[in-house]
């Protein structure tokens, strides 16, 4: 339906007199009958009587009338869901209980006035392209992998090092260690049956094994974190990494131990990603805050792979 059309019968209906309906609309008397007449031949009925001096409502006028409002305050609503400003800030994180979920959680009570709306999309290179066609506003992703770049119209930050810690059970030889270096894991079994090929963490995890001499197994399937955390606080030989802002919970029984690691530490880059383009005047106020350090680690010797975005 024309809704010019149903702007015009409701700007006439209100003022009952065509000329009256075309200076408000800022059309000519003629555009408004016009306007009208196609409206009544779409609809198949008369919607108004027309006198020398005035126009009156038909009953079909009538009865269509609210409906006609409803449109109008329908086509309101639809412009102000995306309007600049009006439609929450879209973000994208590779896990809600993992650390760029938590640096979300930290701005949104910076910034209780701007709506968010947190997706959690597979990898980097979904997150890119749902960036690129507009899905999404933003995302906080380690970037860029081996052998890639990121697009021309696509911009990045890094907004955080996360620190990585080696997490065992009460039984694992290295339970009550305080730190331990990477050269220290080698000959550990270091089981991670969540590393997807392909992905930007399986990169990062590929890149620290290599750099170090680790060996990290991802055989098995990934029935999730509580499968994972029942066996690691059960084994003395299996650990598994985990990020210093992953948020895990486990029963008291269980007593796991994160245990730093150090000299030099393991960081995983979180960067904030965007598209160029993206108007979203929200967004600024994202990359500010985010953009204003790069907390993670106390100092000292750091490691992380060398594509990781700068």
């Amino acid at each position: 339906m024309d809704l010019d059309a149903v702007r015009t019968f409701v700007a006439a209906a209100d003022a009952g007199r065509f000329q009256d309906a075309a200076d408000e609309l800022s059309i000519t008397q003629q555009a408004v009958s016009k306007r009208i007449a196609t409206l009544e031949r779409n609809l198949g009925v008369r919607l108004f009587t027309r006198t020398p001096r005035a126009t009156r409502l038909t009953a079909d006028g009538q009865a269509f009338l609210p409906h006609a409002r409803d449109l109008l305050r329908a086509e309101e609503r639809a412009l102000a869901s995306v309007r600049p400003g009006h439609r929450a800030l879209r973000v994208d994180v590779i896990g809600r209980r993992l650390a760029p979920a938590a640096l979300l959680g930290d701005f949104h009570r910076a910034r209780p006035d701007v709506e968010l709306d947190v997706v959690t999309l597979f990898d980097a290179d979904a997150a890119v392209a749902a960036l690129r066609s507009g899905t999404i506003d933003a995302a906080v992703r380690a970037v860029t992998m081996p052998g890639r770049r990121l697009p021309d119209d696509i911009g990045a930050v890094r907004v955080l090092d996360e620190p990585v810690q080696l997490l065992t059970g009460p039984a694992h030889e290295l339970a009550n260690a305080g730190a331990v270096t990477p050269a220290e894991l080698a000959g550990h079994r270091i089981w991670m049956p969540g590393i997807v090929p392909g992905t930007e963490w399986a990169a990062f995890y590929d890149d620290l094994a290599a750099a170090f001499g680790l060996t990290i197994e991802v055989t098995g399937p990934d029935f999730g974190t509580e499968p994972l955390l029942d066996t690691i606080a059960d084994s003395r030989s299996l650990a598994t990494f985990v990020g210093a802002r992953t948020h895990l919970v486990w029963p008291a029984e269980h007593d796991l131990r994160r245990v730093a690691v150090r000299d030099p530490a393991p960081v995983y880059p979180h960067s904030l990603v965007w598209h160029r383009d993206n108007p979203h005047p929200a967004l600024a106020a994202l990359r500010d805050h985010l953009g204003s350090g790069r907390p993670g680690h106390s100092g000292g010797e750091v490691w992380t792979p060398a594509w990781a975005q700068r």
